[in-house]
């Protein structure tokens, strides 16, 4: 649900305002806030507060891990109102290290700057959706934290639907709507989640006093938690550097690729958060618990179960991305400001995330396979060589691929890195592949291989339709032809002797 309405969130931004100047300075305010929050929260808070919380609850009890949180809750807490403050002053150098080139819209650039001011502390409600999310999913309570995105999401839509056509009327900014909605949605997402901590017994208490907080400072755990902090803000600030290098790229570029790339990034996000988010969520206090208790055969069995998974549903879903992205951008992107050649730009650009899917997605496995060992250095080692890697394509590939070029190197990244992690996991034995990796990789492949040859028809299907018309009948192909793409897929590897619900059982 979280990933349909994002897509309605998208197709409504996309129609509302197109790929101009003004949407480029949204999309950059919107990633600093973000980036922040992926950096401190759901990044190196995340892969640090999990296992520790998981491994308390495993071997402390209940009442010792509620105390823990009151503690991290008190820290994160102040140290967020300080970056609250800080980010809000130093905005325009924010926006002018994420994207210089804006500067040749004075316009725009400077719209980025009040919406990036507007939006800062946007990072203080997700900081602390992080912390709660992280406390009901190692509850095994994952509804709630996988189902708070859409409250965003809803939030946006109204803004883009309702809130924008007013400010229209009142001489206000359209897009200065967008930067409401982020903020309604923020407060929205941590809205929901206090009363199931409250019913929990889990809602943290945070302290006022000096003395609350410099106890919780104190406290072993917070300090350990602090300390595995720091190998894993390195390792997630390399993900962020490359992203913020990508936009200060995509800026100096035609106007509208930082927004041709959030498109293409959007889609790519489906597979990406139905897949690998999800099963991070869910392995990651599973593969905590199996290593603080030492069960290694569970915490293997674990990985090979997420892996296969990977395996089984991200290499459809690239190769859809790759065979069949522009009558997917087409039929949700092609109406009112979005124009026929923004459909192609994007079109480009989700190719080259296509050609990465499959390591993007495995990384989100790979990962808390070392994080749950309480290993953050290993990835972080990875990440950084790749991050160089990355860049070195870069430079080979933007000049020939321009915007699309940027995406590529992301994804051909994304794989090296999933296989690095792979091989770290095989050689020191944490990872023990179970029998059947050849036939089922076989069978995967003749699915795919017959998947292939009807994308190629269903792409050839779309000819005969005009792009800026019959916009409903579109639609209604659209989904005809992905659903029989599922039918021939998972059709094919069931005749290969593969059954898809055997994964459902563990």
């Amino acid at each position: 649900m979280s990933r349909i309405t994002g897509l309605v969130r998208e197709l409504l931004v996309a129609s509302t305002f197109g790929a101009s100047a003004m949407t480029d300075a949204f999309n950059v305010a919107f990633r600093i806030p973000n980036l922040f929050r992926r950096l401190f929260a759901e990044g190196a808070f995340s892969q640090a507060f999990v296992p520790v919380l998981a491994a308390s609850k495993a071997q402390h009890g209940e009442q010792a891990t509620k105390l823990l949180i009151d503690k991290v809750a008190t820290l994160l807490a102040w140290a967020l109102v300080a970056t609250c403050v800080v980010g809000v002053v130093l905005s325009p150098w924010l926006v002018w290290a994420m994207a210089s080139g804006m500067q040749k819209d004075p316009r725009g650039y400077s719209a980025a700057v009040f919406m990036t001011r507007f939006m800062f502390p946007y990072i203080g409600f997700m900081s602390m959706v992080a912390l709660a999310s992280g406390v009901l999913n190692t509850w095994k309570r994952f509804a709630v934290p996988a189902a708070t995105p859409v409250l965003l999401n809803v939030a946006m839509i109204s803004a883009a639907w309702l809130l924008a056509p007013w400010f229209k009327t009142q001489g206000i900014e359209p897009i200065y709507a967008m930067g409401v909605g982020v903020m309604v949605g923020g407060i929205l997402q941590l809205s929901i989640q206090v009363p199931v901590l409250r019913r929990m017994g889990l809602l943290p208490r945070v302290a006022l006093r000096w003395t609350g907080i410099k106890g919780a400072w104190q406290d072993p755990g917070t300090r350990h938690v602090a300390k595995l902090m720091v190998p894993a803000l390195l390792g997630v600030s390399v993900a962020q550097i490359s992203l913020v290098i990508n936009t200060q790229i995509a800026s100096h570029l035609p106007t509208g690729s930082v927004s041709w790339l959030t498109y293409a990034d959007r889609l790519m996000e489906f597979p990406t958060a139905m897949l690998g988010v999800a099963l991070g969520v869910v392995l990651m206090p599973q593969l905590a618990a199996a290593r603080a208790s030492g069960d290694s055969d569970q915490y293997s069995a674990l990985l090979d179960w997420g892996l296969r998974i990977v395996v089984l549903m991200s290499v459809p879903c690239a190769i859809g991305l790759l065979i069949f992205a522009k009558p997917l951008v087409a039929v949700l992107y092609h109406y009112g400001a979005f124009t026929a050649v923004d459909v192609q730009q994007t079109t480009l650009a989700l190719m080259g995330w296509g050609a990465g899917l499959v390591g993007i997605v495995a990384i989100k496995v790979l990962a808390p396979g070392y994080y749950a060992s309480q290993d953050i250095k290993t990835p972080v080692r990875i990440a950084v060589v790749v991050l160089v890697i990355t860049q070195l394509l870069n430079i080979a590939l933007v000049p020939l691929f321009k915007h699309a070029g940027l995406s590529l190197s992301i994804g051909l990244g994304a794989l090296i890195n999933a296989t690095w992690l792979l091989i770290g996991l095989l050689r020191r034995g944490s990872y023990r592949p179970e029998p059947g990796w050849w036939v089922f990789v076989l069978q995967v492949l003749a699915g795919s291989a017959l998947l292939v040859i009807y994308l190629l028809w269903a792409a050839n299907a779309f000819a005969w339709i005009e792009l800026r018309s019959e916009s409903l009948k579109r639609i209604g192909l659209l989904a005809v032809l992905m659903a029989g793409a599922g039918v021939v897929y998972l059709g094919a590897v069931w005749a290969a002797g593969l059954n898809p619900r055997q994964f459902l059982r563990r």
